[in-house]
């Protein structure tokens, strides 16, 4: 029998007795036949479960929400506090048309110089074009968008004869791109652009609607038994500013994987090293982006599925609030882990997609009661000033916890400049339980995954998954009724203790993830690999580490590439707001990449769509 185990309340928690843990994750990392046999066997009626019931006490699962009295009542979704409004901002009223509220974004952005970017060799570093870019190329008649579409659409059929091959897309037509371009092309011609986005390339990641393509999740039999009958409001949202849609992205399978392998649809690239995972589960997103392919594409981000990917492919990621964005018309529409959110090549272009597709659900506006969004005014340099009194919070023995100090080196770095250049305060905290998060997170996202596709596995389609989801199923298949609630008792828990770091700084930063890209084992290619220690959370913790505060709390956060480490592989830093905070965290993330540009290399897949020479 194990020992009960008493929690005091989490307002009287005394922070000075508080441990850092380095966390061990004891768990089987398989390929190919062992791989498949571990399916057979945790599939098995009751050695599966015995399995399940060990994996979960070595890991001691049982013993915190099962032999624990957890004295709080539980928060079954994310419950804020009131906030403050932020200074320095511009308030947008969410009840507008996106095409306005993207208006009002591009006039808090610098002012945008031309010959900055059209006048040859003058730029010493590697720059993406930018949606700006693309805009002023357009109404300067230097190229139309269906020219761009011509180019674009010729990569994508190439891509099928790459060696090795690199998956972008699941869903593609080459004539619904030419027919959006050939529109986008005419009101150009006519001087009436939609918006700043008008004839920007987007990618849509599979499990988010996107008409007509079907909605896969990147699963062989999804579209079987869901039909889409119209946009996801996000992408309705980016195609009434005049958004061009590529299609549907590739991703790892439900989204259940932190690595991107899909041995359904072929294993997404990374374009800094084509031996290496994205990162998922937005791997097709991420890819698209870090290849000059596309501006920007919309990812979910229920276990940092929108973060990780841009971190480890050197682009920026926008985790929002939890509600801040609606999620009808996604695979994940029912959860309170996930979010839909921008990944983009730059920081102003998340702010102008994010402008786009903002704007709670019904539902949610009742609920969470969402104060109006706002954008940062990076406008005048007066506003910029606003950086110096922020308080940056850093618990160094987690920060530090990294596979190579290379990461944190860098991101220590970053703060050090931030500190210079803006007068950023630097701010030693300490947050408590992060097992007990890990562990409470695993058990919702796993719950409402379990819950949401158990029609389709009791009717037959379980057994069509990949090995590593199915593993991932059994799993959240063992978590009981009282682990669920005992895993939203600790969410309340969590939330007090971040909520009274929030009160002491501003924004947590950390590196994103623990490690830069892993490398894609051969063997892993054919059927996917398994990584337990993946899926409860630590190719290790690794990936994993840092973000699930955004994801059980609902806080936004946000990534930026500040570096790399000594081979080469894209670093990421990330700044996690307050709830509803998305304006201070993006400016501060501007701040960041324009410390961090002069840095900043070509991938080794880039596609330089706009290159006209």
């Amino acid at each position: 029998m194990g020992k009960k185990r008493v929690m005091v309340p989490a307002k009287d928690l005394d922070l000075s007795t508080v441990k850092y843990e380095h966390e061990v994750i004891k768990a089987p990392h398989l390929t190919g036949s062992m791989l498949k046999l571990f399916v057979r066997m945790v599939e098995a009626p009751v050695l599966g479960s015995l399995i399940m019931s060990f994996l979960k006490k070595q890991n001691k699962m049982v013993e915190m929400l099962q032999n624990t009295v957890i004295p709080e009542a539980p928060m079954f979704k994310p419950e804020f506090p009131p906030q403050d409004a932020e200074p320095s901002v511009v308030i947008v009223d969410e009840e507008r048309k996106p095409e306005d509220r993207v208006e009002l974004a591009l006039k808090c952005l610098p002012h945008y110089d031309p010959a900055s970017c059209w006048s040859g060799d003058s730029l010493p570093s590697f720059r993406y074009w930018k949606i700006r870019d693309y805009a002023y190329a357009y109404r300067s008649k230097l190229v139309t968008p269906s020219m761009v579409a011509e180019k674009i659409i010729s990569i994508i059929e190439d891509c099928n004869y790459h060696k090795p091959p690199t998956p972008l897309l699941i869903s593609f037509d080459a004539e619904d791109i030419r027919k959006q371009a050939a529109a986008s092309t005419q009101r150009f011609e006519e001087g009436n652009p939609l918006s700043i986005l008008d004839g920007i390339f987007m990618a849509i990641k599979d499990d988010i609607d996107c008409y007509p393509h079907p909605s896969k999740g990147a699963t062989t039999w999804m579209h079987e038994v869901r039909s889409v009958e119209k946009d996801a409001v996000c992408v309705s949202r980016l195609r009434s500013c005049g958004v061009i849609l590529v299609g549907k992205v590739n991703m790892h399978e439900l989204g259940m994987g932190t690595t991107g392998n899909n041995p359904n649809y072929g294993t997404t690239r990374n374009p800094h090293a084509l031996e290496r995972y994205t990162g998922g589960s937005s791997s097709g997103p991420a890819a698209i982006v870090a290849s000059g392919l596309c501006s920007a594409a919309l990812g979910t981000d229920g276990g940092g599925s929108v973060r990780i990917p841009s971190s480890l492919c050197g682009v920026v990621g926008l985790k929002t609030t939890y509600g801040r964005t609606s999620m009808e018309g996604s695979i994940c529409d029912a959860g309170t882990v996930e979010i839909i959110g921008p990944i983009a090549s730059t920081v102003e272009d998340v702010i102008l997609v994010y402008a786009a597709i903002l704007g709670s659900s019904p539902e949610d506006r009742i609920s969470l009661r969402p104060p109006p969004p706002c954008f940062p005014d990076l406008s005048s340099l007066e506003n910029a000033n606003t950086l110096g009194s922020l308080r940056l919070g850093k618990y160094t023995e987690w920060f530090n916890d990294v596979h190579s100090t290379d990461i944190s080196d860098v991101c220590e770095d970053v703060l050090k400049l931030l500190s210079k250049s803006h007068g950023c305060e630097t701010i030693e905290i300490v947050i408590p339980e992060l097992h007990e998060m890990r562990t409470a997170h695993v058990v919702s996202i796993g719950s409402e995954t379990q819950c949401s596709l158990n029609p389709d596995c009791e009717d037959g389609k379980g057994v069509k998954l990949t090995y590593d989801t199915r593993i991932s199923m059994a799993l959240f298949r063992s978590f009981t009724a009282s682990d669920y609630v005992a895993a939203q008792c600790l969410r309340r828990r969590i939330m007090h203790h971040h909520m009274e770091i929030f009160k002491k700084v501003d924004v947590i930063v950390t590196p994103t993830t623990g490690m830069t890209a892993p490398k894609i084992p051969s063997s892993a290619l054919k059927d996917g690999e398994t990584d337990m220690q993946v899926t409860v959370h630590s190719v290790s913790a690794y990936l994993m580490r840092f973000i699930i505060a955004g994801n059980l709390l609902g806080l936004p956060a946000i990534t930026v590439p500040v570096g790399y480490d000594k081979q080469g592989l894209p670093i990421g830093l990330q700044l996690i707001g307050r709830p509803w905070g998305e304006e201070t965290i993006l400016h501060l993330a501007s701040a960041v990449e324009e410390l961090c540009a002069k840095s900043r290399k070509k991938p080794a897949s880039f596609y330089d769509i706009l290159n006209i020479k």
